[in-house]
């Protein structure tokens, strides 16, 4: 009996003291640290430079005065609106012509020459824009053809498609100047009658008509004055046919390619805008930041996509906000920036196992603000931890919030 008690007594101090070291293990096991996770996933990834920008007229025109005498006092007020041939803009009564030199009448002629120079090489042009045209309208249909059947990469279609809308607003530049060049010949020719003899006209006064449908911007003189030729009187243009410039840094300008997809946003309206890129300047400027260093940066042109009808509010000069695509894929592995760190010199993140952090250094290509782009290290639908904190090691058991 004595020895019954005595093996009782040993197995519940032996049970007691184990249970005492078991309670003492747990309670000085590290607990599972909380974190967020995030899984990396295939799908669309975008890069974008994003900058300010401003927008302007794409076709200003500045109607001059084409000969020496008295302006007389323009009606046109900013904001007006002028038809082509229709609308009278302004009225100049020449000089007399006793008061004319032979100077006066050479500097005349050679305007006719000049403009009659300008034409000439307007018209050619505008048939080298139509000819680009055709072809490039005939390349984007056979290229939408082909794409159905799979024959062509959506990135030629895409290719196609810019070109054909780039040569649409190259053809629509010839045209303008070509008909800027006959309305300016044709004002030069009648000044020139003018100039020679204003007494054998019955009507003395030059009439001078819009030549374009749009609106008037400015107005630098108002005023009955004596002008000379060359005299800006009135500034016109079309408000709904609008260009975009932005400035980039000339680091971000080497990667922004003509036909770029370009997202207007912050312009006041509800969505945002689409446009393309036209053309990226071939000559830098420096610009002083708003912390006084010196930037080099680059204009980039950008074309508006979106009808005139969704941006009837927008006028010229307004502020916008654009986001330049310089790269973008439909299927490629990322995971949120948030989930990475550096590693000695090499990117890394925490992968997840079994509610067990493992570190694992990764390959990244592309980057944006939100996500990057996994070349290797991580496969689908691995999860990783967002925004590690420095109790995080590797083989650190963590619980997911």
């Amino acid at each position: 009996m004595s020895k019954l008690r005595a093996l009782m007594r040993w197995f519940f101090g032996a049970a007691f003291v184990g249970g005492v070291g078991v309670a003492i293990f747990l309670a000085l096991r590290p607990k599972p640290i909380s974190v967020d996770l995030a899984t990396a996933t295939r799908g669309h990834m975008m890069v974008t430079i994003q900058e300010d920008g401003k927008t302007r007229i794409r076709e200003r025109y500045v109607v001059s005065a084409p000969l020496s005498g008295r302006l007389l006092r323009i009606e046109m007020d900013p904001g007006d609106a002028v038809v082509q041939g229709e609308s009278l803009l302004a009225a100049i009564t020449p000089r007399a012509p006793e008061l004319l030199d032979a100077r006066e009448l050479t500097r005349a002629e050679m305007r006719v020459k000049a403009r009659e120079a300008a034409l000439a090489q307007a018209e050619p042009a505008v048939e080298r824009a139509r000819v680009a045209l055709e072809y490039a309208e005939s390349n984007y249909g056979r290229t939408s053809k082909a794409r159905k059947t799979g024959a062509v990469t959506e990135d030629s279609l895409h290719r196609a498609e810019t070109e054909f809308r780039m040569s649409q607003e190259d053809y629509r530049s010839a045209v303008f100047s070509e008909r800027i060049a006959k309305y300016e010949l044709a004002l030069a020719k009648s000044a020139l009658v003018r100039t020679r003899d204003s007494r054998e006209n019955d009507e003395t006064d030059l009439e001078i008509l819009s030549p374009i449908n749009g609106t008037v911007f400015r107005v630098p003189q108002e005023s009955t004055t004596i002008v000379s030729p060359g005299t800006p009187l009135l500034e016109l243009g079309d408000p709904t046919d609008l260009e975009v410039q932005v400035d980039v840094l000339s680091t971000d300008a080497v990667r922004v390619m003509p036909g770029a997809t370009v997202f207007l946003e912050r312009w006041g309206g509800d969505s945002s805008l689409n446009g393309n890129v036209r053309l990226v300047e071939p000559s830098a400027f420096t610009k002083i930041s708003a912390l006084g260093v010196e930037e080099q940066r680059v204009n980039v042109i950008i074309d508006l996509v979106d009808p005139p009808e969704v941006r009837r509010t927008l006028g010229d000069g307004f502020r916008v906000e654009a986001r330049i695509v310089v790269w973008q894929s439909d299927s490629i592995l990322k995971v949120p920036s948030g989930a990475l760190f550096r590693d000695g010199d090499q990117w890394a993140v925490f992968a997840v196992e079994g509610n067990v952090a493992h570190i694992r250094q990764v390959d990244l290509g592309q980057q944006n603000d939100v996500e990057a782009e996994v070349l290797s290290g991580l496969s689908a639908d691995d999860q990783v931890i967002l925004h590690p904190s420095d109790k995080i090691q590797d083989q650190t058991e963590i619980v997911a919030r």
